[in-house]
């Protein structure tokens, strides 16, 4: 069983950056792999950035390329999403999730275990 937090959501200008924490517990964190997934009210929950349970490999939609980072810290079970030249259309519903394996990390329905979420407006 693995319960999911996240935090560092807020309200940043366009251009601005932002860093998502995920804060894990149990004692398995280490063994799964991390997903960040966000959602517009009325929208499907859109994938952003995946990362392994060793760190490599990592996937990113194309949208935030160049621009996000996700990392993690299994001592710490901890997982993170840098945002950086954040643009008004990354404002959405952040969340983290956690799965056993990668071989569908862009869906959401592969993933066990959610955070409650946390929000990111991007003003213009």
């Amino acid at each position: 069983q693995v319960q999911l937090v996240e935090s560092g959501g807020g309200l940043v200008q366009a251009g601005g950056s932002l860093r998502l924490s995920c804060a894990a517990s149990g004692r398995t964190f280490s063994s799964y792999a991390v997903g960040w997934f966000r959602q517009v009210l009325g929208k499907e929950r859109e994938f952003v950035a995946a990362i392994s349970w060793s760190d490599d490999p990592t996937y990113y939609t194309v949208s935030v390329k160049g621009r996000f980072t996700i990392s993690r810290d299994n001592a710490k079970n901890m997982a993170y999403l840098q945002m950086n030249s954040l643009k008004p259309e990354d404002t959405a519903v952040y969340y983290c999730a956690a799965t056993r394996g990668l071989s569908y990390y862009a869906t959401a329905s592969r993933y066990d275990y959610w955070g409650q979420g946390t929000q990111v407006t991007v003003s213009s």
